[in-house]
């Protein structure tokens, strides 16, 4: 079985990305091909976008949000994603006892002896008259059934396991400020998720889950070639074996050099390691870095914590090399190791970008601090 070296899986990474070449592709499109994007800070997404495609303007993801097209909503991990509407249908149903079971990992013990069907049920029957609600208005709606129930355990359980919701707008437009404001996802798309079983959202009669196949090679599309347990790291989901049986025969494997058996699609991209990998500023939590149980191919073991702790990163030759931030109107970049002058001049020019977007085209400063 062939072995993918650590600069293969990088290279092949970054062109799943679309962070290899600026891709000319509709951000509806983008945000499909990506599996969504990590969004519980609302404006990085905006950043996210500008990094992978030409031409990108924040109104058209804006946009899309307020059409309807786009949800903000809790999915993999039990993060908010920004996801397509249609994704968000076709995926919410699968990942249901996992957004569960996610809570319950925080608040077991406070919701101890609680009925998750009846707190299901009175959540639903409180969210019927149409009206957005935060988690506070929702929780003090149906408190009085669970007396000493920390509100807190019920609003998590309620807006990220039971009840399938959405972010409206203008939470996570661009450059707007707006609190949490949520709505049955029913509600707002006009459809509830798909539960039909022989549909690609639930597990088959034949034990094949078709929907964790949808997932499986989605993923592989976004982030392949890549183990089992990095899809698990992703998703949130339990490794998906029905599925990744079910989808074998149509896969390709490699080995990494670590000995892990890495799938793939056969014809996906895999660039030739040397391919020159330019300069990208990324956003926190974004999901080239969070995408995988082993984050070797994008990111050093001594600075893994960043990609975890809301670290805005820059990519130079296709690693996590430096960390940014915008101080004052200034893009600031703080290396993590020590740049060529090439390197620096990149990291430079593409800050000078970075601060024209972040701007309006208003300023290009950027500053690249000593190592």
């Amino acid at each position: 079985m062939t072995v993918l070296d650590t600069r293969t899986l990088n290279r092949a990474t970054l062109a799943r990305q679309l962070l290899l070449d600026r891709a000319d592709m509709p951000v509806l499109d983008a945000v499909g091909h990506l599996c969504g994007l990590q969004a519980q800070e609302p404006q990085e997404p905006f950043v996210g976008l500008w990094s992978r495609l030409r031409a990108f303007e924040p109104g058209t993801l804006s946009g899309l949000l307020v059409e309807r097209r786009v949800v903000r909503t809790h999915l993999m991990r039990r993060t908010v994603h920004l996801v397509t509407a249609d994704d968000v249908l076709a995926w919410r149903t699968r990942h249901d006892a996992m957004l569960r079971q996610r809570v319950l990992g925080v608040y077991r013990r406070e919701l101890d002896g609680v009925d998750l069907d009846a707190l299901a049920a009175a959540g639903r029957e409180t969210m019927a008259d149409g009206e957005p609600r935060t988690m506070a208005e929702l929780t003090r709606a149906v408190a009085d059934r669970w007396p000493g129930v920390p509100p807190r355990a019920l609003g998590e359980m309620l807006i990220a396991g039971l009840v399938p919701m959405v972010q409206l707008p203008p939470r996570g437009l661009w450059r707007t400020k707006g609190g949490v404001r949520n709505l049955p996802l029913a509600a707002w798309l006009g459809r509830q998720p798909d539960l039909d079983p022989s549909s690609p959202n639930a597990s088959s009669p034949d034990g094949s889950d078709p929907v964790g196949q949808a997932l499986l090679r989605r993923y592989l599309a976004a982030f392949g070639p890549a183990a089992t347990a990095d899809l698990r790291a992703w998703s949130g989901l339990a490794g998906l074996p029905a599925a990744v049986a079910a989808a074998r025969p149509e896969l390709v494997s490699f080995r990494d050099e670590r000995g892990r058996e890495l799938l793939d699609l056969p014809d996906a991209p895999r660039p030739d390691p040397d391919t020159p990998a330019p300069v990208r500023f990324l956003p926190a939590f974004d999901n080239a870095i969070l995408g995988y149980q082993d984050r070797g191919r994008i990111i050093d073991d001594a600075h893994r914590g960043l990609s975890v702790a809301g670290e805005r990163v820059v990519l130079v030759d296709g690693r996590v090399a430096a960390k940014w931030t915008v101080e004052e109107g200034t893009v600031v970049a703080t290396p993590l190791r020590r740049f060529s002058r090439t390197e620096r001049a990149d990291v430079a020019e593409e800050g000078r970008a970075v601060a024209a977007f972040l701007s309006d085209r208003t300023s290009e400063r950027v500053r690249v601090n000593s190592f």
